[in-house]
């Protein structure tokens, strides 16, 4: 019986440390592969689970928002890593510097899209319709790295550690920022779910706070 008591406390005191630790480079795992510890849907919670290690995303419209302990899920200046696959004509994206909201798309922070087949032409590294791309860099059915960088203003994007867009909120918005909340400030991040058709999966997914 003691020893049951005493790998339960261990279990709970793994999964409770989880997350808290950044490796030497200053990494901190976000997804501990196993379920959704740390995150939060909106809406339509069914749109997310885990398989085989990652988060699958298939179903209506959500979004689910990282509100675990990293940086008290407030993060301003930061890099993140995920891999990604999306499945034929997915959509989704990645939000940064937005906040938990309910229902709908959220108003706060840029969607960092994830589009390689979808009929939206806004692809893939698009800060989404701020400055879009509209080339592919990566095929469906297959993992890719995409690596945000969001430093002092500005959004980098990177796919398989290519530099695809550059955002410069000052140059490149074409309009004040003024009381818009979209916006680069703070926050946490979240992952979409946009439509019943659009199948794609997230893993890897850590964070690295910056200066």
């Amino acid at each position: 019986m003691k020893k049951i008591f005493l790998i339960g406390l261990m279990t709970i005191f793994a999964v409770s440390a989880f997350a808290q630790k950044k490796d030497k480079e200053g990494w901190y795992t976000l997804f501990d592969g196993k379920s959704l510890k740390g995150w939060k849907a909106s809406e339509n919670p069914s749109s997310f689970q885990v398989v085989d290690g990652a988060i699958k995303i298939d179903g209506p419209r959500a979004h689910l928002f990282y509100v675990g302990k990293v940086e008290k899920a407030d993060f301003k200046n930061f890099e993140l890593k995920t891999q990604i696959k999306t499945e034929p004509k997915a959509n989704s994206g990645i939000f940064i510097h937005t906040e938990y909201e309910e229902d709908g798309w959220p108003g706060v922070g840029y969607e960092i899209q994830v589009n390689q087949s979808h009929g939206d032409w806004r692809k893939t590294g698009s800060v989404y319709s701020y400055k879009d791309v509209k080339e592919t860099y990566v095929s469906d059915n297959e993992w890719y790295t995409k690596h945000i960088i969001v430093k002092d203003g500005k959004v980098t994007v990177k796919v398989n550690d290519k530099v695809i867009n550059e955002y410069d909120e000052d140059k490149d918005r074409g309009e004040p920022v003024g009381d818009s909340k979209k916006k680069l400030s703070s926050g946490t991040i979240a992952l979409q779910a946009h439509d019943p058709e659009s199948i794609i999966y997230y893993k890897d997914i850590k964070i690295k706070p910056l200066p």
